[in-house]
């Protein structure tokens, strides 16, 4: 038999050899049975599963991305990682740095920012899964599905409840906030009527239903690869913002003369409850970088061959970005009110002055957290509308919206990376590389445990207080 023939004869059972051989000159895709069925009717070359490989590896498409054209670059996967990452929880980071000191808090800022960027990097590595012919097999468009393919079920089972509960939680904390932010420009405008002492209060439950209606709206943009023009508007609401609560606390520094501040941060006589604070400033800071619940899918929406390194380039990018910011807003905030930072620059209301500009900087936040909250909630309506597909393939569903959730920086930003990086490099035990990332996982682990303890001590004071 000639090997045209025995190429003509091959049928491979998988999406395994799409593209098989760049010098293949046709294949034909076949429907059998409801099983899609390869063939290639002329190949210059044989295929890896007849025993001889090609000169260039080939890939195939992954389940999640079908014959849908991507176009992105890295430009819109830094919009993606900014809109992700730097959320109004920066202009809070002032009070975590304000627990910490000069020293401890910019240095923890340069730790977190390495344990994110270090993540990045491993999970680069998960996003194809290559077989021992070193062709491409799979494409992983989703976290959760590079966990069960390279990990297994009981890993993905595990990781499926976590990120969920990711997803869910980042869902409410922005719809909460977001409230906020409107609320504070209400109250903005009653300070600069009635004077700083006026009793403004204001319910957040209408901006909250407000706020609802409009991500009902916005959640019809059919998946992620579509939210590319609301992440860039997001992400120059977050520059926006960001700019503002840095200009403004320099601007405070320079009237009041001095930079504000200690060493070691805020005084307090008690060391229990010094090391109490110093463990929600971790908490408050662990959660203000991680974007790798989401990594997979923006890499998903670049164009190959070269996502990988485009991926890498725009999260070293994106993390210089965010950490520049997160000291700029942290800092400043810090040195213009020294141990009474307040919570929140801006809803907090540590600047009432001038308020057009302080309004702003509010409407800005909302802005971007409509776009945020798409960014993180187009993966789970993605994971549920693939559910219901299954479920009942005859039926069309709209996305749904996540109510509740809790933390989880350690297992979706360190744990599930790391394995999933050891497993596909094959690294052996005992080695060198495998035994620092070991100690990697578990000194996160202690830092995660620590700041997780005092972020929950801290809501339960918070509450009975």
């Amino acid at each position: 038999m000639t090997n045209q023939q025995k190429t003509k004869s091959v049928l491979f059972n998988s999406l395994q050899c799409v593209d098989y051989c760049f010098n293949s000159k046709a294949w034909e895709l076949m429907r059998k049975k409801k099983k899609t069925r390869w063939v290639i009717l002329s190949s210059s070359q044989m295929c890896p599963c007849v025993q001889q490989p090609c000169s260039t590896p080939p890939s195939a498409p992954s389940p999640q991305s079908g014959t849908v054209k991507k176009t992105g670059n890295e430009w819109t996967a830094l919009a993606h990682i900014i809109t992700a990452v730097i959320g109004s929880g920066v202009l809070s980071l002032a009070w975590s740095i304000a627990q910490l000191g000069w020293i401890a808090g910019p240095i923890t800022m340069l730790c977190f920012a390495s344990v994110t960027l270090t993540s990045a990097f491993l999970l680069c590595n998960c996003y194809e899964l290559i077989d021992q012919h070193g062709m491409i097999t799979n494409r992983h468009g989703s976290y959760l599905d590079a966990v069960q393919s390279i990990l297994g079920n009981r890993n993905a089972w595990f990781c499926g409840i976590i990120v969920r509960i990711n997803f869910i939680k980042l869902g409410i904390v922005y719809t909460i906030t977001s409230a906020i932010s409107i609320r504070a420009i209400q109250k903005s405008n009653c300070y600069h009527n009635d004077g700083h002492e006026a009793e403004c209060r204001y319910s957040n439950t209408k901006y909250m239903i407000i706020f609802g209606l409009v991500q009902a709206l916005v959640s019809q943009i059919p998946d992620f690869r579509h939210t590319e023009w609301l992440s860039i508007v997001a992400a120059l609401m977050s520059f926006a913002y960001s700019f503002i609560g840095s200009g403004l606390s320099l601007a405070k520094v320079i009237d009041n003369g001095e930079i504000k501040g200690g060493i070691g941060g805020w005084p307090s006589r008690n060391a229990g409850k010094k090391v109490w604070s110093v463990a929600e400033a971790l908490g408050n800071i662990a959660f203000a970088f991680p974007f790798s619940v989401i990594f997979l899918e923006i890499q998903d929406t670049l164009k190959g061959p070269t996502e990988k390194a485009t991926m890498k380039k725009a999260s070293i990018m994106a993390v210089c970005t965010t950490t520049f910011f997160y000291l700029c807003c942290g800092g400043l905030g810090y040195a213009a009110f020294g141990t009474k930072t307040p919570g929140n620059l801006l809803t907090g209301f540590g600047f009432y002055d001038p308020y057009w500009l302080v309004d702003f900087a509010n409407a800005c936040v909302a802005v971007h957290l409509v776009g945020g909250y798409q960014v993180f909630s187009q993966p789970l309506y993605a994971i549920t509308e693939k559910w219901l597909r299954k479920k009942l393939p005859q039926n069309q569903f709209f996305q749904v919206v996540g109510v509740a959730g809790a933390i989880n920086f350690w297992p979706i930003v360190v744990y599930f990376p790391v394995e999933m990086y050891l497993k596909q490099k094959k690294i052996e035990s005992w080695t060198t590389k495998k035994i620092v990332l070991r100690i990697y996982t578990y000194v996160c682990l202690v830092v995660i445990l620590f700041a997780f303890v005092g972020s929950i001590r801290g809501l339960i004071i918070a509450r009975f207080t």
